[in-house]
């Protein structure tokens, strides 16, 4: 009976730590649940500096869970910015968690990541930005520990632009390097007291974004607030704003904000 209620008590506290670990604006180090299959749709809203111009890009999106050590996304681009909503390019991304230390109150994580993105939009900026601007790829990784209610994530990756096609070719003297890395923490608040998975659970993120170009130098620094809610355990809903501390690198659009909307089916396949 002892051996049960453990196992119970283990289950309940992954679930509960798995929430707070779905960060709004980066990936956790944890994988989503083996043979899961997920529907994302991503909607932000950037404001351009020099026009006050509103871009819109969507974002749909498929996950597949693997197994525990290995996931993929499939994703789409669409925007406005050139004043028609244009479907723009794709990206497939995967994650494989090689490193898992787990206890009943916390764990740690390790991951390597990569992403492949393909886009026929302008190159407009020397920022570099695999989803929904740029043509490349990138190679990471993450590292996230749970410690209660409490979860934090940080990242490193090298990232590498391409031409976006003939029409588009990479314009910024060969500043096609960067790093990216990042710092993530979210906490949950309520529910205060657990009771079942019905209940909807409401987590708070803080997250700090950063690129570097490696040939110029040039950084930008950019905060992202955000509140998620878990519903029922398979449908989440983010609501984030992201702002810039450090804008050296140049980037035609630095603030706005984002919803997304997310729906999981759990053992959707052998």
């Amino acid at each position: 009976m002892k051996r049960v209620l453990t196992l119970l008590f283990c289950v309940f506290n992954f679930q509960l730590g798995f929430t707070q670990e779905l960060f709004s604006f980066t990936e956790p180090a944890s994988n989503m649940p083996s043979k899961s299959i997920g529907f994302r749709l991503t909607n932000t809203l950037m404001k351009e500096d020099a026009t006050n111009q509103l871009n819109l890009h969507l974002l749909p999106e498929i996950m597949v869970g693997i197994n525990k050590h290995f996931m993929f996304h499939a994703e789409g681009f669409v925007s406005n910015r050139k004043k028609n909503i244009d479907a723009e390019g794709a990206a497939i991304y995967g994650k494989y968690r090689f490193f898992s230390s787990d206890d009943i109150h916390s764990h740690f994580r390790l991951a390597a990541f990569s992403q492949w993105a393909f886009n026929m939009s302008d190159v407009h900026q020397d920022a570099i930005d695999l989803r929904g601007h740029n043509s490349g790829f990138n190679l990471g990784l993450l590292a996230t520990k749970l410690i209660n209610k409490t979860a934090v994530s940080t990242s490193i990756a090298y990232v590498q632009a391409m031409d976006n096609g003939k029409a588009a070719e990479y314009q910024f003297y060969n500043n096609n390097k960067a790093i990216d890395y990042t710092l993530s923490i979210g906490k949950l608040f309520l529910p205060k007291e657990y009771v079942d998975y019905n209940q909807t659970n409401m987590n708070g993120m803080l997250e700090m974004l950063c690129q570097t170009n490696l040939s110029t130098g040039k950084t930008f620094v950019d905060l992202a607030p955000s509140l998620q809610f878990i519903i029922l355990s398979k449908m989440r809903v983010d609501l984030g704003y992201r702002f810039p501390l450090s804008k050296d690198l140049y980037r035609t659009a630095t603030s706005g904000g984002s919803i997304r909307f997310e729906y999981n089916i759990f053992s959707a396949f052998k």
